[in-house]
């Protein structure tokens, strides 16, 4: 890519995340929203985490983009973890220890 539709592509990107934050701040953000709209606003996270993760997990850059057993199984125990005892730090704290004990135990 040439260097014009690089910053272009940043100056819009910019802006565009300007608006939408000045539309929830500046203009909505003296009044009430309504239930249904905060009823899908609740589950924002739990959106976009996924969507952050996925990502290093079935595609991760140490293994150029191969999917990888340690860290299959290290999603896997996270997710199981979090599930069961409904306690982020230990999900987090339970992946991590699976992660590096897999890498260790796999190579």
């Amino acid at each position: 890519m040439d260097s014009a539709t690089v910053w272009t592509v940043i100056v819009l990107l910019g802006l565009g995340s300007y608006a939408l934050r000045f539309f929830f701040i500046g203009i909505v953000g003296d009044r009430p929203l309504p239930p249904w709209l905060l009823r899908h606003l609740r589950y924002t996270a739990v959106a976009i985490l996924p969507g952050l993760v996925a990502p290093l997990v079935l595609w991760p850059a140490a293994t150029h983009g191969e999917p990888d057993p340690a860290r299959l199984v290290a999603a896997a125990v996270t997710v199981v973890v979090g599930g069961w005892t409904r306690n982020i730090i230990a999900a987090i704290l339970s992946g991590g220890f699976a992660l590096y004990l897999m890498l260790y135990l796999v190579g």
